[in-house]
């Protein structure tokens, strides 16, 4: 692979990390929380988009919007039943039932879909494009890198120029006095989890053409991608972006000069020394404390 063939295809890897890592940015900016069920969410939206688009037909403009809503519903549901009811009893146990349900829908998921994996054609995913000499990339590969950036803009554009985006930031910074301000706190919150789980079936219908859809895809995604989150700080919309991008790219490299039998540890170890150097992740900012 030349180096600008692995330089492609590791952006976009790690756009689908940074996609699925925005996801936990969302839920965290406005609640403090995440759904440690992104992975299934991914899952959800791939599997939903193999029925409707591909075995039942529907066109690409009725199919495409009824996966997100899907994954939205999916969204609003972890946060009103596996979330809210301990942060109202101020535990923390939400970050087990996030993790149950996610093996839930997995396992739903293994019974609906059965363990093998299926193929997900796409126009964007049929004739690759010559980069070198006996290598190309598909337009979904190129594509992809640009869908999560335009996502992550506008994420930081909606966050911090909009009055509802300030006022969503608001709910985590004091929800007393949010409330006091006429800001519905438990809608926010709960359409955070809403936009962070359609953020996965983003990721899930522009990865199933080139991975293909199993029961179990998102599984390591989810893994990596919260890695990603952590390492650009969950804060931060471009710092999760960032880090997604870093990742895929160690991972094709890693793939690419050592061999796939060194690549999760290359790319796990990576993470370590990221979180060792900069504790606070690549944009992220430390804590502030008063006295």
């Amino acid at each position: 692979m030349s180096f600008l063939l692995a330089i492609i295809t590791g952006m976009a890897l790690g756009s689908m990390y940074g996609l699925l890592a925005l996801g936990f940015h969302v839920t965290y900016a406005v609640s403090g929380t995440v759904n440690f069920s992104q992975g299934s969410s991914m899952t959800l939206g791939a599997v939903a988009g193999y029925f409707f688009l591909i075995v039942w037909g529907w066109p690409a403009a009725i199919g495409i919007p009824a996966v997100l809503l899907v994954c939205a519903v999916y969204g609003v549901l972890i946060e009103r039943f596996a979330v809210r009811p301990f942060v109202l009893r101020g535990s923390d146990n939400w970050l087990m039932a996030t993790v149950a349900v996610g093996i839930i829908v997995d396992n739903v998921m293994l019974f609906v879909f059965g363990k093998e994996p299926r193929s997900f054609p796409s126009m964007l995913a049929a004739k690759p494009i010559q980069i070198v000499e006996g290598a190309g990339v598909y337009p979904l590969q190129l594509l992809i890198p640009v869908v999560g950036l335009l996502l992550a803009l506008a994420l930081h554009l909606i966050t911090r120029r909009t009055r509802h985006g300030v006022a969503m930031l608001a709910v985590v910074q004091n929800p007393n006095a949010a409330r006091l301000m006429g800001i519905n706190v438990s809608g926010a919150i709960a359409a955070s989890y809403a936009v962070s789980a359609m953020l996965a079936g983003v990721a899930a219908l522009l990865i199933a053409p080139l991975f293909n859809v199993s029961s179990e895809m998102g599984t390591l995604f989810g893994i990596k991608a919260f890695a990603a989150a952590i390492i650009g700080g969950l804060a931060s919309a471009w710092g999760v972006m960032l880090a997604g991008l870093c990742l895929g790219l160690i991972e094709v490299f890693a793939t690419n000069y050592l061999g796939s039998v060194y690549t999760q540890i290359i790319t796990f170890a990576s993470v370590i020394v990221i979180l060792v150097v900069m504790p606070h992740g690549l944009l992220g900012r430390a804590g502030v404390k008063k006295v």
